[in-house]
């Protein structure tokens, strides 16, 4: 079987939690099947990955039109397939064109939704609708359509309800537990800001609305006053929002010591070590649909904290690995806390709460790394992924 994985993320060029899945997931496929991996941007020098770029007649264009521009070229060069499988709305395009072409099969794996996350019309503008059109036509057009957890397939569902829910199914993401060991290198924490002698807790994440980082910050106003706060936090979706972060972060440094933010993309080891070292991580989030980042650390033996939303509470099991933090929130696709004060009030007393028993954390640590073996394991979710792909191939040649 020869399988397109289409993304817009690739080695080296990763940001987010969709990027990890599809490189994890094509090192499994591979042991197998034959799989070509077209993503954006510049040339790649690994064996079968192809990268497209924007052309340059576009190169000023709103960014919903050069990702269409980007799609045509990958939807062509996919002849030949037996199966695309496209990931998140940039690569959707050239999925369902894929399709509609050359006459293969097309699976999506949801990451995120965009009905569901509205404050991309701060980026995109008017490319929003676009890409809101985008993701529409092609899940409903699409074989077979895979949710990261089961909270994202309800959310699929929701949002999209001419579905039929047969052909949503769930495949969670997974955790590479070798990449992810412990790094013991307590110098190495210091040396970034983390010191292991003093309670801590770190946060590693895009600046966005979804990731809840505003939230942590003015909950952090009530953490223990020895107590650390580490901020593994860059890759702003506006100026907006990097200027709110800027001020909480002044305002929080202003009532307390040991706040540090490191802005910068840290190589995986560094962040091995502060997750080692940490007494607990923190996911804010107001929509994940799972969050690759809580298995990472997780995988490094961390307690996680995290907001009780999306597929996090398929991740952390309250009180045995972590601590859920309820959260009531606005139904009208932004995920803001209907009662943000409340909420960041629970998130200080549940952070609180791990600090005050590094012994109870390291337990809870302990069982995470313990789950994310269990559950969360690539092999597996590499054989399930194909089965879906053979369901796909044998359907199709059965019409």
């Amino acid at each position: 079987m020869r399988v397109d994985v289409i993304s817009k993320e690739y080695p080296p060029a990763i940001y987010g939690g969709a990027g990890v899945h599809v490189t994890e997931l094509v090192r499994a496929l591979r042991r197998t099947d034959e799989v070509q991996v077209r993503c954006f941007g510049a040339p790649r020098d690994e064996a079968d990955v192809t990268a497209y770029d924007v052309p340059a007649e576009l190169a000023d264009a709103n960014a919903a039109l050069q990702t269409i521009a980007v799609d045509l070229q990958i939807a062509d060069a996919c002849a030949g397939a037996d199966v695309v499988h496209s990931h998140t709305w940039y690569a959707n395009e050239a999925g369902r064109l894929a399709q509609q072409l050359h006459g293969v099969g097309h699976v999506v794996t949801a990451h995120s939704l965009e009905p569901l996350r509205p404050w991309k019309a701060e980026q995109l503008g008017g490319g929003y609708a676009i890409s809101s059109d985008i993701e529409r036509r092609a899940y409903e057009a699409a074989d077979r359509v895979i949710a990261v957890s089961d909270g994202m397939r309800a959310d699929i569902l929701r949002s999209y309800p001419s579905l039929d829910p047969e052909k949503v199914v769930t495949i969670v993401n997974g955790i590479d537990l070798d990449d992810w060991a412990p790094n013991p290198d307590a110098d190495r924490a210091r040396e970034l800001g983390l010191d292991p002698d003093r309670p801590s807790v770190v946060f590693v994440g895009r600046i966005t609305r979804q990731k809840g980082l505003p939230h942590l910050l003015r909950a952090a106003r009530a953490l223990p006053p020895e107590a650390q706060l580490v901020l593994c936090a860059g890759a702003p979706d506006t100026p907006e929002i990097m200027a709110e972060v800027r001020g909480l972060v002044e305002e929080l440094r202003a009532e307390r010591e040991g706040v540090v933010w490191i802005d910068e993309v840290l190589p995986r080891e560094d962040l091995r070590a502060l997750l080692t070292h940490a007494t607990t991580f923190v996911c804010p989030s107001v929509y994940e649909p799972l969050g690759i980042v809580n298995l990472e650390a997780m995988a490094c033996g961390a307690a996680v904290v995290g907001s009780a939303t999306g597929g996090i509470p398929e991740v952390i099991d309250d009180g045995v690995t972590g601590v859920l933090v309820p959260i009531d929130q606005v139904q009208d696709g932004t995920g803001r806390p209907t009662d943000p004060e409340r909420f960041e009030a629970d998130l200080a007393a549940a952070l609180t709460r791990v600090l005050a028993d590094p012994e109870a954390a390291r337990r809870m640590g302990e069982a995470g790394r313990e789950r994310a073996r269990e559950r969360f394991d690539w092999g597996r979710i590499a054989e399930r992924t194909r089965e879906v792909y053979e369901q796909v191939v044998a359907e199709r040649a059965a019409r």
